[in-house]
């Protein structure tokens, strides 16, 4: 269920909005202070904020930019005025949306389930990215679990993937032949040496252009492998 935060002096204007939300699958409340607006964002998780600035959009926009401080939340603004002037000045301020008053309100949840999902694609392109890495031209896409070397798509293993990501995702750290045993098949290492210079030697032949002389999969000798 996605909840929704409402800001306005004029709480009973809102209830058929609130209702209507409420049919459609969403959760909305009401705040009618400033500093109570700013508590409820910080101690709870709302998916989009509705401000009505049409008593005082001065102070609705100063508001707005205190919330950006620290919050990305999808923010429409309700505005007695359907000027570019308040248009622009809300948009400056960071809302991402202005309604103009009277509201419509099968138009006001379409434009709140609108922003709620752009956000929400936003958020998960930001965590998909997250979870791509990238040393020079080696790329491993670990949402496709796809490794690809100046964009061409590279074969591994199971084993041979895990090993490369877990090296990759700690660009620069040493791992020792325990450590990735370990990592990887989640026991304890006694006499794993070949075992794993076995799989480093096929992750090479695959990912390098001279695997004697690698550039990305690297040994440090005495201690273990690393990627960088």
């Amino acid at each position: 269920m996605k909840e929704i935060l409402i800001y306005t002096k004029a709480a009973a204007e809102m209830e058929m909005l609130m209702l209507f939300l409420e049919g459609e699958g969403c959760f909305a409340d009401q705040v009618k202070e400033e500093r109570e607006v700013i508590r409820r964002l910080s101690d709870n998780v709302f998916h989009a904020l509705l401000i009505d600035g049409r008593a005082k959009e001065g102070e609705c926009f100063k508001l707005i930019r205190e919330i950006r401080k620290s919050s990305t939340i999808p923010i429409l603004v309700i505005s007695s005025r359907n000027t570019e002037q308040i248009i622009v000045e809300a948009l400056n301020a960071g809302a991402d949306d202005v309604v103009a008053y009277p509201l419509h309100i099968q138009e006001v949840a379409a434009r709140i389930r609108s922003q709620i999902r752009r956000y929400t694609q936003l958020t998960n392109l930001c965590e998909n990215i997250n979870h791509i890495y990238r040393v020079r031209e080696l790329v491993v896409d670990d949402v496709r679990r796809k490794v690809t070397v100046g964009g061409k798509e590279v074969r591994l293993t199971p084993i041979e993937y895990k090993i490369l990501k877990l090296l990759v995702q700690d660009k620069g750290k040493v791992f020792s032949i325990d450590q990735i045993y370990e990592n990887i098949w989640n026991m304890q290492a006694i006499g794993v040496d070949n075992t794993i210079a076995v799989h480093i030697r096929h992750i090479r032949e695959k990912i390098e252009e001279n695997p004697r002389e690698p550039e990305y999969l690297k040994v440090v000798w005495g201690t273990g492998y690393k990627v960088g």
